[in-house]
């Protein structure tokens, strides 16, 4: 029954999404080729930046999961890695991911359409670094069987990279939301411990205007829930840092003493 509820959640969260890339705003996505052409590492933040530049990914395998459309596991390839594999649910999504990859002449990167939770044994053990980008873990209601995924995907001593929003957005209330307050940023509306998830039916805002969608279903977790779960599966915290600058909500709350979005590293251990 456990497994059941699971599926019923992630299968309808794969069909919402497939159906925002349809709703698409014109042209979304088609700048991809032409800028990991022409710049060095876009659609990166530069927190990520500064960490994967520290790194030594030449001749080795990454993986990105929940991918979305490519952008920034294409823009890690720059680095020197012989293979790159993304994994994402939707399926229309990861077909740009797969178009933009060519039209980029990237031959060393591909797209596998999956249920994070169930990416097939076949991808155990090979990769150097697995990485995650804003937006990703939320989608998932239990970070435990998450991160042992990761776990068992990555190689002994692998790295992991989660690059996310700050748990401590989940509190403040949004410009357009009833509760927020231009005149006073310092307003906490939410609970920082919601066990409820978040029901959406406004579609995915960066990818097309508001439209009556689909059902999305998603979930807060605490910064300890984060960091537990991956220590209990086997990986060591190596590198925690916290960040006082939103990651693609909203900027007003930037530089006014919040921590926003933060940057963990872990390695698996041998």
């Amino acid at each position: 029954m456990v497994k059941e509820a699971v599926m019923d959640y992630i299968s309808a969260n794969k069909a919402a999404w497939e159906e925002a890339f349809d709703h698409r705003r014109p042209h979304w996505g088609d700048d991809v080729p032409a800028r990991l052409q022409q710049e060095h590492l876009p659609f990166l933040d530069p927190a990520i930046v500064a960490e994967v530049e520290q790194l030594d990914l030449k001749n080795k395998t990454i993986a990105q999961f929940c991918c979305n459309n490519g952008r920034e596991l294409l823009s890690l390839m720059q680095l020197g890695a012989t293979r790159g594999v993304g994994f994402d649910i939707a399926d229309n999504i990861l077909a740009q991911a797969r178009t933009n990859a060519a039209a980029a002449n990237i031959t060393n990167c591909e797209f596998v359409s999956t249920n994070i939770l169930e990416i097939p044994a076949a991808y155990h053990e090979q990769f150097d670094l697995i990485i995650f980008t804003i937006g990703a873990i939320t989608w998932f209601e239990d970070l435990k069987p998450l991160f042992a995924k990761v776990a068992d995907c990555l190689k002994p001593g692998g790295i992991l990279l989660l690059h996310d929003f700050h748990p401590l957005m989940n509190m403040l209330p949004l410009p357009g939301e009833a509760d927020f307050k231009a005149d006073d940023l310092s307003h906490i509306a939410y609970p920082y411990f919601k066990p409820d998830p978040f029901i959406e039916n406004d579609g995915i805002s960066y990818i097309a205007e508001p439209y009556k969608s689909k059902t999305l279903t998603s979930f807060a977790h605490p910064i300890s829930a984060i960091i537990n779960n991956i220590i209990v599966n086997g990986m060591q915290l190596t590198a925690f840092n916290e960040y006082d600058y939103d990651v693609g909500l909203t900027d007003v709350y930037d530089g006014k003493g919040y921590p926003l979005s933060f940057l963990l590293e872990a390695n698996k251990l041998i």
